[in-house]
């Protein structure tokens, strides 16, 4: 769990916690409140419905496991539910954010009785059967297996205390909303549990979900300028498609010893990615949605312990995962969602640590960039590209073999690592039109560089930016789309 940033001088002794869990937060190292936790808990702690939005890394977790776990304590079950009976249910949209959360509740109530349980897909049911036969107080869990479970009758919902959804606008985005309702639906009435939700966006629909399902909730927010945190260094660099894979190897080569998150949009990119990283001699992970549940733990605990290098993910590890130690996100594909940018370089700068977002735009993804800004309310620092940042590359024999190309098609320009940068600064300095037609609007992209901005390969003063983006104000290019893949859920 993060030694969040955002501490303030209240110390956690001032508030009306029960004394074992001022034992658990000592015993984890934690004395003071982050601001996100000096709104939250006074405000939970005296029985209001809080729907509360902060940066990702502010201590959002414990401040609402801190409040479920003072209400247990101070509230005895009621002996008509039964052993079966669940007191407090916490939903989270992705299995690795509620192993994240399970985690931290064992932590932070290691000094009290209370039981907890975790449920999520992709995985065997034996063992969380088994957990839950024995009784829980806490369920934590990903709505599908949650639902599995209920309808097998190995838990009921009569006797919940306390509600919380985390990352509420993801379940919004996986589809989730059925469930939800399906699950609350069966809870006791809103003003007879105490509910909260938590998350660094809330969207206008998390919103009505707030007050539809909520007891007259009270919104709190740390106020702050960007989503971003302040001592995180964003910088984004305009490769053409073929000088991408070598700009990532360049790139990392200056980074010695650190640890490296790089986000693709789909499967099939971290998989070549993290071909490309092993034949340079890198300990590299890669993960997505289709590796299997147990090899997933297995390179999430291998990176956050420090005995893997680098992981390349898709946004299954975009959200609420606390890995300390991240020095550097690279965003090889910029996401087509501005909210999952700042959840994705949320994975480093955390707790009040320095860290550094570094993202590709494309050609194929530039246009997401607008957007992106515009939401986090200021522009990248702008890279140029030197012909030393772009690493030699040879495709392998194997990497040919697992994609043919055929005789009368061009290979793809994002799959050809060894172009030549000779080739590249002839693209580059191509004059490229396109016309997007964007609803009744036609998006012009033009992407000239003006004769003294051309260069070859012994030139050194490459442009920052090899095309201009133009479109109608506050319209994207891309309506209600979405990255191709998305997290596995429960």
């Amino acid at each position: 769990m993060d030694n969040a940033s955002y501490l303030t001088d209240q110390p956690f002794t001032d508030l009306d916690l029960a004394p074992e869990l001022i034992r658990g937060l000592e015993t984890a190292g934690f004395s003071h409140c982050t601001q996100i936790q000096q709104l939250a808990l006074p405000l939970v702690l005296a029985g209001k419905d809080v729907a509360g939005q902060a940066k990702t890394g502010t201590g959002k977790t414990a401040a609402y496991l801190l409040a479920i776990f003072n209400r247990l304590l101070r509230q005895s079950p009621h002996a008509e539910h039964g052993a079966k009976s669940v007191r407090a249910v916490v939903l989270a949209p992705t299995r690795e954010l509620a192993i994240q959360i399970h985690r931290d509740a064992a932590q932070l109530c290691q000094h009290t009785a209370l039981r907890m349980g975790l449920v999520y897909g992709g995985t065997g049911y034996q063992d969380q059967t088994e957990a839950l036969s024995h009784g829980v107080d806490v369920l934590i869990g990903t709505p599908g297996r949650f639902i599995d479970f209920y309808k097998q009758g190995l838990f009921d919902l009569k006797g919940v205390q306390v509600l919380v959804l985390d990352e509420a606008d993801r379940m919004f985005d996986l589809g989730f909303i059925r469930d939800i309702r399906y699950v609350l639906r069966r809870m006791p009435p809103p003003a007879e549990r105490l509910n909260m939700l938590f998350s660094a966006t809330l969207s206008r629909r998390v919103t009505e979900l707030a007050y539809e399902h909520m007891n007259d909730p009270i919104s709190i927010k740390v106020e702050s300028d960007t989503p971003v945190a302040d001592q995180l260094i964003e910088e984004v660099y305009y490769p053409a498609n073929e000088e991408k894979l070598g700009l990532l190897v360049g790139l990392l080569k200056k980074l010695a010893g650190e640890r490296v998150l790089i986000f693709c949009n789909m499967r099939g990119t971290t998989e070549k990615i993290g071909r490309l990283l092993e034949r340079q001699k890198y300990s590299v992970g890669v993960l997505s949605g289709d590796v299997p549940q147990k090899k997933r733990e297995r390179l999430l605990e291998e990176f956050t312990l420090g005995h893997r290098q680098m992981l390349v993910a898709t946004d299954v590890a975009a959200r609420g995962l606390h890995i300390p130690s991240v020095s550097h996100v690279f965003n090889f594909d910029l996401p087509q969602d501005p909210e999952d940018y700042v959840h994705r370089i949320g994975r480093t700068a955390r707790a009040g640590a320095s860290g550094h977002a570094i993202s590709f735009a494309c050609e194929d993804h530039a246009f997401s960039l607008i957007d992106i800004e515009s939401f986090i309310g200021h522009t990248l620092n702008k890279q140029e590209i030197l012909p030393q940042d772009i690493a030699s590359l040879k495709t392998s024999q194997q990497d040919r073999a697992r994609k043919p190309q055929r005789k009368t098609e061009s290979p793809s320009p994002s799959l050809t690592p060894d172009a030549s940068a000779e080739e590249s600064a002839q693209r580059r300095s191509a004059n490229v039109v396109k016309t997007m037609e964007s609803g009744n609007s036609s998006v012009q992209e033009t992407s000239p560089l003006a004769a003294n901005e051309s260069r070859t390969v012994a030139e050194a003063a490459p442009s920052t930016a090899p095309y201009a983006l133009t479109r109608p104000s506050g319209k994207s290019p891309f309506p209600g789309r979405r990255s191709s893949e998305v997290p596995a859920v429960g």
